[in-house]
């Protein structure tokens, strides 16, 4: 069963810093191996004006658990955890799911 990890980017403290630096996070992402595809999604302002549960999403999918399991172990997944935490002043999830087609 195909597998995605999905970091979920609450709203950080500047978000022009975030996005300044959220292409080199995607850059870095893709070097990870066995990622098959990759989303990024910025999440839409409340019409109220009130917070937003979150900023950002990005879903990095994998063939399966194993292939997911065995990419956070590598240097480039070291490399886009710490770009990850530089970036997320808001405080950030990391999760891992498997995918169920619908």
């Amino acid at each position: 069963m195909p597998t995605k990890i999905t970091a979920i980017y609450e709203n950080p403290k500047s978000p022009e810093a975030f996005e300044a630096g959220h292409q080199e996070q995607i850059a870095l992402a893709k070097k990870i191996p066995g990622v098959q595809r990759i989303e990024s999604a910025k999440v839409w302002p409340k019409e109220d004006g009130s917070a937003t549960p979150a900023y950002r999403v990005l879903d990095m999918y994998f063939t399966d658990y194993d292939a997911a399991s065995r990419a956070v172990t590598t240097e480039e997944a070291s490399a886009f955890v710490a770009k990850v935490f530089e970036l997320a002043t808001g405080g950030v999830r990391l999760l891992f799911a498997d995918v169920e087609e619908a």
